[in-house]
């Protein structure tokens, strides 16, 4: 209990230290040929301080010395250049020692309180008006750098000195409500200032947080491409290099329709994998430009399923090319996905692919009968990726998609794509 009742009183006579100044936004350039002075400009604070701590001290010095002709101080020409400076140093310091100024300025009315005693006569105050402007000014710059311990202990300590040495009724007012004024003023600048800070560190983890978010997103859309590309391509070309063997049975011209058949899907898949990586900059900053597939290239995706063995049909309901591009591509997508897991799980099926322009969303079915008998390694080959990318992408429109093995065997991959959203 005894500590903490003297803890307030501990930091602001001795331990207490402030915090770092703030800065003026209003600073003056200083010129090249100063540049040998320690800083570049001045703080508009900083010249308003000294050029105060200056009239003080010319204001205190001209009443003390006023007072000395009217009637001699025991004290001495050096103990009246001595308050005059008590009262003008700390004005100067606060600034940059807050907590010091007001240490200095406390010894300093102290020291001088013997020439302030001699200048009491009826109705004249103990305490210059140097003394009240250096402490109100003080005290504030300890309210605004110092916390709220140190600030409570400054308080108390101005007050109460004003209180015990000097019982006029001026003193005793002004002494309260001058160092009040001061620290509450001082304590509410703070307080904004700290809320201020705390305001932009958040803005700053929100906007760390907002592009942190944007690159995972941005990497996990690649992801989604890359995915989608090389499982189609590779899965096409795989079958194709299988069968053209089979099929050519040794007739050379076959066997380089085929091989031309492979070459072309794989400078396609390139292509594709070109315009997915053309987000990235090269060293000058040029990116690819190239546009991403859509429903207008369905044929040619329907065409190079039908070169891997599966039977596709296709069922259209109205116009679907001229869909936005962002639902276009991800319906190619999802399209190109579906073909793929048909072709590595149910080679040789039947497959019907149905398109459906609504007026508000465009729907997109892709139903796959019971493919040839396969080896069980290769049913369960794939990193499951692929059902997951077509649900994000279903949702990315605020869609829908469903997938699930039917009752008879085979498989349904059914996405609604909201065109409004896009």
């Amino acid at each position: 209990m005894i500590s903490a009742v003297a803890r307030p009183f501990k930091l602001a006579l001795f331990t207490g230290r402030a915090g770092p100044p703030q800065h003026s936004f209003l600073r003056f350039p200083m010129p090249r040929w100063l540049g040998l002075l320690p800083f570049r400009g001045l703080d508009v604070t900083l010249v308003a301080d000294v050029a105060i701590a200056f009239f003080v001290y010319a204001t205190s010095l001209s009443y003390l010395l006023g007072e000395n002709d009217k009637r001699p101080l025991s004290s001495g020409m050096g103990m009246i250049y001595l308050t005059a400076l008590a009262f003008s140093v700390p004005i100067a310091m606060r600034h940059r020692w807050p907590l010091a100024a007001w240490r200095v300025l406390m010894l300093g009315t102290l020291a001088t309180l013997v020439v302030q005693a001699e200048l009491r006569s009826a109705g004249t105050p103990l305490f210059l008006p140097g003394t009240v402007v250096a402490g109100a000014l003080c005290l504030y710059a300890v309210a605004v750098r110092c916390d709220r311990d140190a600030t409570l202990g400054a308080w108390v300590v101005s007050v109460g000195f004003v209180w015990l040495v000097d019982q006029h009724e001026y003193s005793l007012l002004f002494g309260a409500i001058i160092p009040t004024v001061a620290v509450l003023f001082g304590h509410n600048v703070r307080v904004r200032r700290s809320a201020t800070a705390r305001l932009a560190e958040e803005k700053e983890r929100t906007e760390i947080a907002e592009a942190a978010q944007a690159v995972l997103e941005e990497r996990a859309r690649i992801a989604r491409e890359l995915h989608d590309v090389v499982a189609h391509h590779m899965s096409v070309i795989a079958i194709q290099a299988e069968a053209v063997p089979l099929e050519a049975a040794g007739d050379p011209r076959r066997l380089e329709a085929g091989l031309a058949t492979i070459r072309s899907l794989s400078l396609e898949a390139i292509a594709e994998l070109r315009q997915i990586l053309g987000v990235l900059r090269d060293g000058e900053g040029r990116v690819e430009t190239a546009p991403l597939p859509g429903l207008e290239r369905l044929e040619d995706l329907l065409a190079n399923a039908r070169a891997a063995g599966l039977e596709v049909e296709l069922r259209r309901s109205g116009p679907v090319e001229d869909v936005p591009q962002a639902v276009g591509l991800s319906a190619y997508r999802i399209l190109q996905e579906s073909l793929s897991n048909v072709m590595r799980h149910a080679p040789g099926a039947r497959v019907r692919v149905e398109l459906e322009r609504e007026e508000e969303a465009l729907r997109l079915r892709v139903i796959n009968s019971v493919g040839l008998p396969q080896d069980a390694a290769v049913r369960r080959s794939g990193g499951g990726q692929g059902l997951l990318g077509m649900r994000e992408r279903a949702a990315a429109h605020g869609g829908s998609l469903r997938a699930e093995v039917l009752p008879g065997g085979g498989f349904e991959v059914a996405a609604v794509l909201p065109l409004e959203a896009a």
